[in-house]
């Protein structure tokens, strides 16, 4: 194996369990330790840890190892105006150009995910499947710069978001604006697909950092 590969592999797994809250907000551990439970180098590891900084996920500190980052409710107010404004955008432009038939698929296998994990009451499938819609809207959308900044704010929301999955209301009102922007990206209405879009992410920043301010989760 690599040893490009081998960052590669820190890189995911390192990530994984710091998004699905494995690894939380304050947890540290020194290169070596992670190289151990990793099965491998150090070198890699510090590959790893020095893109995940990056991204604004964990702190290196020289002789300290790292330590994961928390989002607070300030950061999350942020994190949703730049995902508002940067998906809306994707979402008018992907109904200017319209849909393959194969991204329209995509679309509808999403939001029938989304329905069936309502209708089972799992909340962390729901989830998985809201994060596959939101990011086909910038995967599709041609434009790789707007593509890579919202891929940084979903990876700093997730975890919040998953922590917050049982404290908000079941996401019945989110299925439907979902269903009604695919709706208005296969009519290609723009202006529609936009302001949808915009006001369904506006509704939920609202939404989650009201919920951290309620329950005193400053820092996650």
């Amino acid at each position: 194996m690599s040893r490009r590969s081998q960052a590669a592999i820190a890189y995911d797994e390192v990530k994984r369990r710091i998004l699905d809250n494995e690894m939380p907000a304050g947890f540290q551990a020194l290169e070596s330790e992670l190289a151990q439970l990793l099965g491998m180098s150090r070198t890699p590891v510090r590959e790893a840890l020095v893109r995940l900084a990056d991204e604004g996920l964990v702190e290196v500190r020289p002789r300290h190892g790292m330590r994961v980052l928390p989002v607070s409710a300030a950061d999350m107010r942020e994190i949703y105006q730049i995902l508002t404004a940067l998906e809306a955008a994707a979402a008018a432009s992907l109904a200017e150009r319209g849909l393959t038939g194969e991204e329209a698929a995509a679309f509808h296998r999403t939001l029938a995910d989304m329905d069936t994990a309502l209708l089972r009451d799992d909340l962390a499938a729901w989830a998985r499947a809201d994060r596959a819609f939101h990011w086909l809207l910038v995967e599709h959308g041609g434009n790789a710069r707007l593509k890579a900044m919202v891929a940084a704010c979903l990876d700093q929301s997730h975890r919040v978001r998953m922590l917050t999955l049982k404290l908000r209301p079941k996401p019945l009102a989110s299925n439907r604006d979902h269903a009604d922007l695919v709706a208005a990206i296969e009519a290609r209405d723009p202006e529609r697909a936009r302001d949808i879009h915009h006001r369904h992410r506006g509704e939920a920043g609202r939404m989650l950092v009201g919920l951290l301010e309620a329950y005193g989760l400053t820092q996650l």
